[in-house]
């Protein structure tokens, strides 16, 4: 072999170990961007939110059911784009006492009144803007907008699964006052993963009428929040009784080497749970169908047999294109689930 070649050889040997090391400390020193109830999490809530609709709507939403899917996770996508985004996930139940909540008014203005807009939108609005979700899409429904209604349909999904993690409705929403940190991936995310597939039985019977849908979204609230300090307590407790080396492991993401909860330890946090993850999806699949099913009733049961599959247009695909551009290369604004 010429010098000249063996030198060649050398330097393309020597750039691809400096790119893999790039590439594994990357992996080992970022944590990987986490959502709440994470991108797997979301989409498999919507899948199963279809199945609980009646005839009138299943076969329009079964049609577009991989869209319902893939657009679960826009809102989340959206954080890294808009300050606004943020605070339409989360409500810090502790900031205003201890249940029953009874110093929040559960309408907007009583309660902008009371703390003023800029104190809510620090806390979290997520009960007031599922709310303006929620009358797009019977607006759309009375507009028969296709397009229209299974957009919001599949992100007003996203907005009150959240509200049904304990996490969302806590300051302390990843650990970060407890030395928990990463707390709301594992239970969100993690746990689903793992256990979802293989253990859950998500078919829960059908989608109801709700009546009064503001107070159906606080009671869910109010629910996560009474949670949210076992979420912590039985973690912490665990996490004393269990040596690092058992906590965590190194395992492949995506052809990215990431630093997480070893499967044995998440086998003791879940099974401490009694089964809080699984009751907490289910409640989540049953709201949202029976959102999109009240949504449809207010708007008069518009026939949605000759809608067919949505199309989108070129507005709706820029916007698709700016969310993947913002969330691929920026920074979420507000708050992270990772810190």
């Amino acid at each position: 072999m010429s010098k000249f070649k063996k030198l060649t050889t050398n330097l393309f040997l020597i750039k691809n170990f400096i790119q893999l090391f790039i590439c594994l400390g990357i992996g080992l020193l970022v944590p990987p961007k986490t959502y709440s109830w994470g991108f797997f999490g979301h989409r498999y809530i919507n899948y199963h939110s279809v199945f609980l609709l009646p005839p009138e709507m299943i076969s329009f939403y079964k049609m577009n059911i991989q869209y319902l899917e893939d657009h679960s996770v826009d809102p989340d996508k959206r954080r890294y784009a808009i300050p606004e985004e943020a605070p339409r996930h989360y409500i810090d139940m502790d900031q205003y006492g201890k249940f029953p909540f009874l110093d929040l008014p559960k309408r907007w203005n009583e309660a902008v009144d009371k703390f003023s807009e800029d104190t809510l939108h620090a806390h979290g609005i997520a009960p007031w803007w599922i709310m303006i979700m929620q009358n797009r899409l019977k607006k759309a429904f009375i507009q028969k907008n296709k397009n229209e209604i299974l957009k919001l349909s599949a992100e007003i999904g996203h907005y009150i699964a959240d509200v049904h993690v304990p996490l969302h409705a806590s300051s302390n929403h990843n650990g970060q006052k407890t030395d928990q940190l990463g707390i709301h991936g594992f239970w969100e995310s993690r746990l689903p993963e793992l256990y979802a597939e293989s253990e859950y039985d998500l078919f829960i019977g059908k989608a109801t009428f709700i009546e009064n849908q503001l107070n159906f979204i606080w009671d869910r609230i109010y629910e996560s929040a009474n949670a949210s300090d076992s979420v912590l307590k039985i973690e912490k407790v665990l996490s004393l009784r269990t040596p690092s080396h058992k906590r965590f492991n190194y395992e492949d993401r995506n052809g990215v080497l990431m630093r997480q909860f070893s499967t044995l330890y998440a086998n003791r946090y879940h099974d401490s749970l009694k089964g809080m993850v699984e009751r907490r999806m289910a409640a989540s699949i049953y709201a949202i169908s029976s959102f999109w099913y009240s949504a449809w009733v207010e708007a008069g049961q518009p026939s949605l047999s000759d809608m067919g599959k949505g199309n989108s247009d070129s507005a709706s695909n820029k916007e698709m294109e700016l969310l993947q551009f913002y969330w691929l290369g920026n920074r979420i604004i507000g708050r992270s689930c990772t810190n």
